[in-house]
Protein backbone atom coordinates (compact mmCIF):
# COMPACT_ATOMS: atom_id res chain seq x y z
CA UNK A 1 0.00 0.00 0.00
CA UNK A 2 1.18 3.53 -0.76
CA UNK A 3 -0.23 6.53 1.11
CA UNK A 4 0.53 9.94 -0.35
CA UNK A 5 3.19 12.11 1.30
CA UNK A 6 2.25 15.74 0.69
CA UNK A 7 3.46 19.20 1.57
CA UNK A 8 1.45 22.17 2.78
CA UNK A 9 1.27 23.52 -0.79
CA UNK A 10 -0.68 20.40 -1.89
CA UNK A 11 -3.68 21.23 0.31
CA UNK A 12 -5.54 23.23 -2.36
CA UNK A 13 -5.46 20.32 -4.83
CA UNK A 14 -6.54 17.91 -2.07
CA UNK A 15 -9.58 20.12 -1.35
CA UNK A 16 -10.44 20.36 -5.06
CA UNK A 17 -10.60 16.56 -5.24
CA UNK A 18 -13.10 16.54 -2.36
CA UNK A 19 -15.31 19.12 -4.06
CA UNK A 20 -15.26 17.19 -7.35
CA UNK A 21 -16.53 14.04 -5.64
CA UNK A 22 -19.51 16.00 -4.31
CA UNK A 23 -20.37 17.46 -7.72
CA UNK A 24 -20.33 14.03 -9.38
CA UNK A 25 -22.77 12.68 -6.78
CA UNK A 26 -25.20 15.58 -7.39
CA UNK A 27 -25.64 14.63 -11.04
CA UNK A 28 -26.37 10.99 -10.20
CA UNK A 29 -28.81 11.76 -7.42
CA UNK A 30 -31.04 14.37 -9.06
CA UNK A 31 -33.01 11.92 -11.32
CA UNK A 32 -33.65 9.68 -8.30
CA UNK A 33 -35.11 12.59 -6.33
CA UNK A 34 -37.29 13.63 -9.28
CA UNK A 35 -38.63 10.08 -9.68
CA UNK A 36 -39.62 9.76 -6.01
CA UNK A 37 -41.33 13.15 -6.08
CA UNK A 38 -43.27 12.23 -9.23
CA UNK A 39 -44.12 8.56 -8.56
CA UNK A 40 -43.99 8.17 -4.77
CA UNK A 41 -44.08 4.59 -3.51
CA UNK A 42 -43.75 3.10 -6.99
CA UNK A 43 -40.37 4.75 -7.50
CA UNK A 44 -39.35 4.13 -3.91
CA UNK A 45 -40.06 0.41 -4.17
CA UNK A 46 -38.32 0.21 -7.55
CA UNK A 47 -35.13 1.73 -6.14
CA UNK A 48 -35.36 -0.22 -2.88
CA UNK A 49 -35.66 -3.51 -4.77
CA UNK A 50 -32.70 -2.54 -6.95
CA UNK A 51 -30.37 -1.34 -4.20
CA UNK A 52 -31.80 -2.29 -0.79
CA UNK A 53 -32.65 -6.01 -1.31
CA UNK A 54 -36.31 -5.25 -0.69
CA UNK A 55 -37.78 -7.90 -3.02
CA UNK A 56 -40.61 -9.73 -1.26
CA UNK A 57 -40.52 -7.49 1.83
CA UNK A 58 -42.68 -4.63 3.05
CA UNK A 59 -41.21 -1.14 3.04
CA UNK A 60 -42.00 -0.76 6.74
CA UNK A 61 -40.47 -3.10 9.28
CA UNK A 62 -43.22 -4.60 11.44
CA UNK A 63 -43.40 -4.08 15.19
CA UNK A 64 -43.11 -7.86 15.60
CA UNK A 65 -39.80 -7.95 13.69
CA UNK A 66 -38.43 -5.26 15.97
CA UNK A 67 -39.65 -7.01 19.12
CA UNK A 68 -38.28 -10.37 17.96
CA UNK A 69 -34.88 -8.83 17.18
CA UNK A 70 -34.73 -7.23 20.62
CA UNK A 71 -35.68 -10.51 22.32
CA UNK A 72 -33.01 -12.45 20.42
CA UNK A 73 -30.21 -9.91 20.92
CA UNK A 74 -27.05 -11.22 22.55
CA UNK A 75 -27.11 -10.07 26.21
CA UNK A 76 -23.56 -8.72 26.11
CA UNK A 77 -24.34 -6.64 23.02
CA UNK A 78 -27.61 -5.48 24.57
CA UNK A 79 -25.72 -4.28 27.63
CA UNK A 80 -23.18 -2.41 25.46
CA UNK A 81 -26.01 -0.70 23.56
CA UNK A 82 -27.70 0.30 26.81
CA UNK A 83 -24.48 1.74 28.28
CA UNK A 84 -23.84 3.75 25.11
CA UNK A 85 -27.48 4.92 25.10
CA UNK A 86 -27.21 6.07 28.71
CA UNK A 87 -24.10 8.15 27.99
CA UNK A 88 -25.55 9.67 24.81
CA UNK A 89 -28.79 10.54 26.63
CA UNK A 90 -26.91 12.05 29.57
CA UNK A 91 -24.85 14.32 27.30
CA UNK A 92 -27.94 15.37 25.30
CA UNK A 93 -29.75 16.25 28.52
CA UNK A 94 -26.79 18.40 29.59
CA UNK A 95 -26.85 20.23 26.24
CA UNK A 96 -30.58 20.92 26.28
CA UNK A 97 -31.40 24.62 26.70
CA UNK A 98 -33.93 25.66 29.33
CA UNK A 99 -36.84 28.03 29.41
CA UNK A 100 -36.32 31.33 31.21
CA UNK A 101 -37.41 34.92 31.50
CA UNK A 102 -35.18 37.93 32.25
CA UNK A 103 -35.97 41.47 33.36
CA UNK A 104 -34.16 43.89 31.04
CA UNK A 105 -32.90 47.31 32.17
CA UNK A 106 -35.94 48.86 30.45
CA UNK A 107 -38.24 46.81 32.69
CA UNK A 108 -39.52 44.65 29.82
CA UNK A 109 -39.49 40.93 30.55
CA UNK A 110 -37.81 38.95 27.76
CA UNK A 111 -37.59 35.19 27.67
CA UNK A 112 -37.42 32.02 25.67
CA UNK A 113 -39.58 28.95 25.26
CA UNK A 114 -38.07 25.64 24.11
CA UNK A 115 -40.20 23.51 21.78
CA UNK A 116 -39.40 20.35 19.78
CA UNK A 117 -39.61 20.12 16.00
CA UNK A 118 -42.87 18.25 15.15
CA UNK A 119 -41.28 15.45 13.14
CA UNK A 120 -37.80 14.25 12.18
CA UNK A 121 -36.42 11.61 9.87
CA UNK A 122 -33.35 9.76 11.13
CA UNK A 123 -31.16 8.23 8.44
CA UNK A 124 -29.15 5.19 9.57
CA UNK A 125 -26.57 3.89 7.05
CA UNK A 126 -26.63 0.17 6.37
CA UNK A 127 -24.51 -0.30 3.28
CA UNK A 128 -21.14 -1.90 3.91
CA UNK A 129 -21.84 -2.27 7.63
CA UNK A 130 -24.94 -1.98 9.82
CA UNK A 131 -24.61 1.05 12.08
CA UNK A 132 -26.94 0.73 15.07
CA UNK A 133 -24.70 3.29 16.78
CA UNK A 134 -26.03 5.90 14.35
CA UNK A 135 -29.58 4.99 15.32
CA UNK A 136 -28.62 5.76 18.93
CA UNK A 137 -26.97 9.03 17.95
CA UNK A 138 -29.87 10.33 15.85
CA UNK A 139 -32.87 9.03 17.80
CA UNK A 140 -31.84 9.66 21.42
CA UNK A 141 -31.37 13.46 21.06
CA UNK A 142 -34.78 13.57 19.34
CA UNK A 143 -36.30 11.75 22.31
CA UNK A 144 -34.57 14.08 24.77
CA UNK A 145 -35.91 17.06 22.80
CA UNK A 146 -39.43 15.59 22.95
CA UNK A 147 -39.95 15.22 19.19
CA UNK A 148 -43.41 13.62 18.87
CA UNK A 149 -42.86 11.82 15.56
CA UNK A 150 -39.60 10.02 14.71
CA UNK A 151 -39.15 8.17 11.40
CA UNK A 152 -36.13 5.92 10.80
CA UNK A 153 -34.89 4.86 7.36
CA UNK A 154 -32.11 2.31 6.91
CA UNK A 155 -31.21 0.11 3.91
CA UNK A 156 -31.14 -3.62 4.65
CA UNK A 157 -31.41 -3.02 8.42
CA UNK A 158 -29.55 -5.72 10.34
CA UNK A 159 -31.08 -7.51 13.30
CA UNK A 160 -28.90 -5.40 15.61
CA UNK A 161 -30.32 -2.21 14.12
CA UNK A 162 -33.87 -3.49 14.60
CA UNK A 163 -33.08 -4.53 18.17
CA UNK A 164 -31.60 -1.11 18.92
CA UNK A 165 -34.79 0.54 17.71
CA UNK A 166 -36.69 -1.81 20.02
CA UNK A 167 -34.49 -0.93 23.00
CA UNK A 168 -35.34 2.74 22.35
CA UNK A 169 -39.06 1.92 21.99
CA UNK A 170 -39.15 3.16 18.39
CA UNK A 171 -41.01 1.16 15.73
CA UNK A 172 -41.48 3.51 12.76
CA UNK A 173 -38.64 2.05 10.72
CA UNK A 174 -38.41 1.60 6.95
CA UNK A 175 -35.99 -0.68 5.10
CA UNK A 176 -34.95 1.87 2.46
CA UNK A 177 -31.79 3.91 2.11
CA UNK A 178 -29.80 6.10 -0.22
CA UNK A 179 -31.03 9.18 -2.05
CA UNK A 180 -34.49 7.63 -2.50
CA UNK A 181 -34.99 7.38 1.28
CA UNK A 182 -34.01 11.03 1.72
CA UNK A 183 -36.44 12.04 -1.06
CA UNK A 184 -39.24 9.96 0.48
CA UNK A 185 -38.87 11.67 3.86
CA UNK A 186 -38.60 15.09 2.21
CA UNK A 187 -41.68 14.83 -0.04
CA UNK A 188 -43.68 12.10 1.68
CA UNK A 189 -45.08 9.06 -0.14
CA UNK A 190 -48.07 6.82 0.40
CA UNK A 191 -46.08 4.81 2.94
CA UNK A 192 -43.52 7.22 4.39
CA UNK A 193 -44.84 10.46 5.88
CA UNK A 194 -43.18 13.76 5.11
CA UNK A 195 -40.96 15.00 7.94
CA UNK A 196 -39.94 18.49 8.97
CA UNK A 197 -36.20 17.75 9.27
CA UNK A 198 -33.80 15.00 8.19
CA UNK A 199 -30.74 14.13 10.24
CA UNK A 200 -28.00 11.55 9.98
CA UNK A 201 -24.88 10.69 7.97
CA UNK A 202 -24.52 8.69 4.78
CA UNK A 203 -22.43 8.13 1.70
CA UNK A 204 -21.78 10.73 -0.98
CA UNK A 205 -25.21 10.10 -2.57
CA UNK A 206 -27.09 10.54 0.70
CA UNK A 207 -25.15 13.76 1.31
CA UNK A 208 -25.94 15.00 -2.19
CA UNK A 209 -29.65 14.24 -1.74
CA UNK A 210 -29.75 16.15 1.54
CA UNK A 211 -28.01 19.11 -0.05
CA UNK A 212 -30.31 19.18 -3.09
CA UNK A 213 -33.44 18.86 -0.92
CA UNK A 214 -32.42 21.37 1.74
CA UNK A 215 -34.87 23.89 0.30
CA UNK A 216 -37.72 21.38 0.62
CA UNK A 217 -36.93 19.98 4.06
CA UNK A 218 -34.67 21.13 6.88
CA UNK A 219 -31.45 19.16 7.32
CA UNK A 220 -28.80 18.94 10.01
CA UNK A 221 -25.80 19.18 7.71
CA UNK A 222 -24.37 17.57 4.58
CA UNK A 223 -22.59 14.62 6.18
CA UNK A 224 -20.87 12.58 3.49
CA UNK A 225 -17.91 10.19 3.60
CA UNK A 226 -16.17 10.25 6.96
CA UNK A 227 -12.94 12.17 7.63
CA UNK A 228 -10.16 12.04 10.21
CA UNK A 229 -7.19 14.31 10.75
CA UNK A 230 -4.51 13.38 13.30
CA UNK A 231 -2.01 16.06 14.33
CA UNK A 232 1.07 14.67 16.06
CA UNK A 233 4.72 15.63 16.16
CA UNK A 234 5.61 12.64 18.32
CA UNK A 235 3.85 9.63 19.72
CA UNK A 236 3.10 5.98 19.10
CA UNK A 237 2.97 5.35 15.33
CA UNK A 238 0.94 2.15 15.86
CA UNK A 239 -1.78 4.10 17.67
CA UNK A 240 -1.90 6.75 14.96
CA UNK A 241 -2.05 4.12 12.21
CA UNK A 242 -4.84 2.29 14.05
CA UNK A 243 -6.93 5.47 14.25
CA UNK A 244 -6.41 6.18 10.56
CA UNK A 245 -7.42 2.64 9.60
CA UNK A 246 -10.49 2.86 11.85
CA UNK A 247 -11.75 5.73 9.70
CA UNK A 248 -10.60 4.26 6.39
CA UNK A 249 -12.52 1.00 6.88
CA UNK A 250 -15.84 2.89 6.93
CA UNK A 251 -15.94 3.61 3.22
CA UNK A 252 -13.65 3.47 0.16
CA UNK A 253 -14.17 7.25 -0.06
CA UNK A 254 -13.30 7.97 3.58
CA UNK A 255 -10.40 10.31 4.21
CA UNK A 256 -7.68 9.67 6.83
CA UNK A 257 -4.90 12.22 7.21
CA UNK A 258 -1.85 12.68 9.40
CA UNK A 259 -0.30 16.13 9.79
CA UNK A 260 3.16 16.19 11.33
CA UNK A 261 6.44 18.08 11.40
CA UNK A 262 8.30 14.83 12.06
CA UNK A 263 9.50 13.05 8.91
CA UNK A 264 10.55 10.00 10.95
CA UNK A 265 7.09 9.69 12.50
CA UNK A 266 5.54 10.00 9.04
CA UNK A 267 7.61 7.05 7.80
CA UNK A 268 6.83 5.00 10.91
CA UNK A 269 3.10 5.58 10.53
CA UNK A 270 3.23 4.67 6.84
CA UNK A 271 4.95 1.39 7.72
CA UNK A 272 2.53 0.70 10.59
CA UNK A 273 -0.41 1.15 8.25
CA UNK A 274 0.85 -1.60 5.97
CA UNK A 275 1.57 -3.99 8.85
CA UNK A 276 -1.84 -3.48 10.52
CA UNK A 277 -3.71 -3.95 7.25
CA UNK A 278 -2.28 -7.45 6.81
CA UNK A 279 -4.60 -9.13 9.32
CA UNK A 280 -7.66 -6.90 9.02
CA UNK A 281 -10.97 -8.25 7.72
CA UNK A 282 -11.80 -4.84 6.23
CA UNK A 283 -8.33 -4.38 4.69
CA UNK A 284 -9.52 -4.07 1.08
CA UNK A 285 -11.83 -1.15 1.86
CA UNK A 286 -9.33 0.53 4.18
CA UNK A 287 -6.48 0.15 1.70
CA UNK A 288 -8.52 1.66 -1.15
CA UNK A 289 -9.54 4.56 1.07
CA UNK A 290 -6.00 5.26 2.27
CA UNK A 291 -4.51 5.07 -1.22
CA UNK A 292 -7.11 7.26 -2.92
CA UNK A 293 -8.14 9.72 -0.23
CA UNK A 294 -5.60 9.37 2.56
CA UNK A 295 -2.49 11.49 3.00
CA UNK A 296 0.39 12.35 5.30
CA UNK A 297 1.15 16.07 5.25
CA UNK A 298 4.66 17.14 6.27
CA UNK A 299 4.58 20.71 7.59
CA UNK A 300 7.19 23.05 9.02
CA UNK A 301 5.59 24.15 12.28
CA UNK A 302 2.74 23.72 14.72
CA UNK A 303 1.17 26.93 13.41
CA UNK A 304 1.29 25.59 9.86
CA UNK A 305 -0.37 22.39 11.08
CA UNK A 306 -3.15 24.40 12.72
CA UNK A 307 -3.63 26.51 9.60
CA UNK A 308 -3.97 23.36 7.50
CA UNK A 309 -6.50 21.87 9.95
CA UNK A 310 -8.61 25.03 9.79
CA UNK A 311 -8.47 24.93 5.99
CA UNK A 312 -9.50 21.26 5.86
CA UNK A 313 -12.20 21.75 8.57
CA UNK A 314 -12.22 18.00 9.32
CA UNK A 315 -15.08 15.97 10.73
CA UNK A 316 -12.86 14.32 13.37
CA UNK A 317 -9.65 15.87 14.70
CA UNK A 318 -7.22 14.06 16.99
CA UNK A 319 -4.76 16.43 18.68
CA UNK A 320 -2.00 14.52 20.42
CA UNK A 321 -0.99 17.84 22.00
CA UNK A 322 -4.19 19.08 23.70
CA UNK A 323 -2.81 22.63 24.03
CA UNK A 324 -3.26 23.02 20.26
CA UNK A 325 -7.04 23.26 20.69
CA UNK A 326 -6.70 27.01 21.27
CA UNK A 327 -5.45 27.29 17.66
CA UNK A 328 -8.35 25.37 16.11
CA UNK A 329 -11.49 27.09 14.81
CA UNK A 330 -12.86 24.51 12.34
CA UNK A 331 -13.53 20.91 13.35
CA UNK A 332 -16.59 18.76 13.94
CA UNK A 333 -15.24 17.07 17.08
CA UNK A 334 -11.82 17.20 18.74
CA UNK A 335 -10.22 14.27 20.55
CA UNK A 336 -7.63 15.54 23.00
CA UNK A 337 -4.48 13.59 23.85
CA UNK A 338 -3.09 10.29 22.54
CA UNK A 339 -5.46 8.16 24.67
CA UNK A 340 -8.56 9.72 23.08
CA UNK A 341 -9.21 7.36 20.19
CA UNK A 342 -11.86 8.55 17.78
CA UNK A 343 -13.62 5.20 18.29
CA UNK A 344 -14.68 6.38 21.76
CA UNK A 345 -16.73 9.12 20.14
CA UNK A 346 -18.15 6.79 17.51
CA UNK A 347 -19.85 4.64 20.10
CA UNK A 348 -20.16 5.47 23.73
CA UNK A 349 -18.41 8.57 25.12
CA UNK A 350 -21.57 10.70 24.93
CA UNK A 351 -21.11 13.50 22.35
CA UNK A 352 -22.74 12.82 19.00
CA UNK A 353 -20.90 11.06 16.18
CA UNK A 354 -23.00 12.68 13.44
CA UNK A 355 -20.60 15.43 12.41
CA UNK A 356 -20.14 17.86 9.51
CA UNK A 357 -17.96 16.67 6.63
CA UNK A 358 -16.66 18.13 3.39
CA UNK A 359 -15.60 21.39 5.05
CA UNK A 360 -19.00 22.06 6.65
CA UNK A 361 -17.28 22.27 10.05
CA UNK A 362 -16.39 25.83 9.03
CA UNK A 363 -19.97 26.85 9.78
CA UNK A 364 -21.48 24.31 12.20
CA UNK A 365 -20.71 21.68 14.77
CA UNK A 366 -22.00 18.16 15.20
CA UNK A 367 -25.54 16.94 15.71
CA UNK A 368 -26.95 17.73 19.14
CA UNK A 369 -30.24 18.05 20.95
CA UNK A 370 -30.30 21.67 19.69
CA UNK A 371 -30.94 20.36 16.14
CA UNK A 372 -34.32 19.03 17.27
CA UNK A 373 -35.48 22.13 19.13
CA UNK A 374 -36.85 25.59 18.39
CA UNK A 375 -36.19 28.59 20.62
CA UNK A 376 -39.27 30.85 20.73
CA UNK A 377 -38.61 34.23 22.28
CA UNK A 378 -41.16 36.04 24.46
CA UNK A 379 -41.70 39.72 25.35
CA UNK A 380 -43.84 40.82 28.30
CA UNK A 381 -44.31 44.58 28.67
CA UNK A 382 -45.82 46.71 31.44
CA UNK A 383 -46.97 50.33 31.41
CA UNK A 384 -43.74 51.50 32.99
CA UNK A 385 -41.50 49.52 30.61
CA UNK A 386 -43.41 50.80 27.55
CA UNK A 387 -43.01 54.34 28.85
CA UNK A 388 -39.24 53.74 29.14
CA UNK A 389 -38.79 52.26 25.68
CA UNK A 390 -41.48 53.93 23.57
CA UNK A 391 -39.41 57.01 22.61
CA UNK A 392 -36.62 54.81 21.30
CA UNK A 393 -39.00 52.60 19.33
CA UNK A 394 -40.91 55.57 17.88
CA UNK A 395 -37.72 57.36 16.85
CA UNK A 396 -36.36 54.27 15.07
CA UNK A 397 -39.72 53.55 13.40
CA UNK A 398 -40.03 57.07 12.01
CA UNK A 399 -36.41 56.95 10.82
CA UNK A 400 -37.50 54.00 8.67
CA UNK A 401 -40.63 55.80 7.48
CA UNK A 402 -42.99 53.46 9.38
CA UNK A 403 -45.35 55.87 11.13
CA UNK A 404 -47.79 53.09 12.02
CA UNK A 405 -45.13 51.32 14.06
CA UNK A 406 -44.45 54.49 16.03
CA UNK A 407 -48.12 55.15 16.73
CA UNK A 408 -48.74 51.51 17.81
CA UNK A 409 -46.42 51.98 20.77
CA UNK A 410 -47.26 55.62 21.50
CA UNK A 411 -51.01 54.91 21.73
CA UNK A 412 -50.30 52.83 24.84
CA UNK A 413 -48.75 55.74 26.76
Amino acid sequence: MSIRLLGRDNAAEFLRERKLRSQNADAIVRPIIDAVEARGDDALREFAEKWDSLAGLHLQVSAKEITDAKTQLDPTLAQAIQIAAKNIREFAELQKPFEMEWRMDSGIMCGQLVRPIPSVGCYVPGGLYPLPSTLLMTVIPAQVAGVPKITICSPRPAATTLATAGLLDENTLFRVGGAHAIAAMAFGTETISKVDKIVGPGNAYVAAAKKLLSGTVAIDSVAGPTELVVVADEGNPEWIAADMIAQAEHDPQASSILITTNQTLASQVSNALEIQLENLSTADIARESLEKFGAIFIVDSEQEAADLVNELAPEHLCLHDPSMQKMIDNAGAIFLGPMSSESLGDYAAGPNHVLPTGGAARVRGGLSVLDYLKIITTIRASSDSVRNLAPTVATLARAEGLEGHARAVEIRL
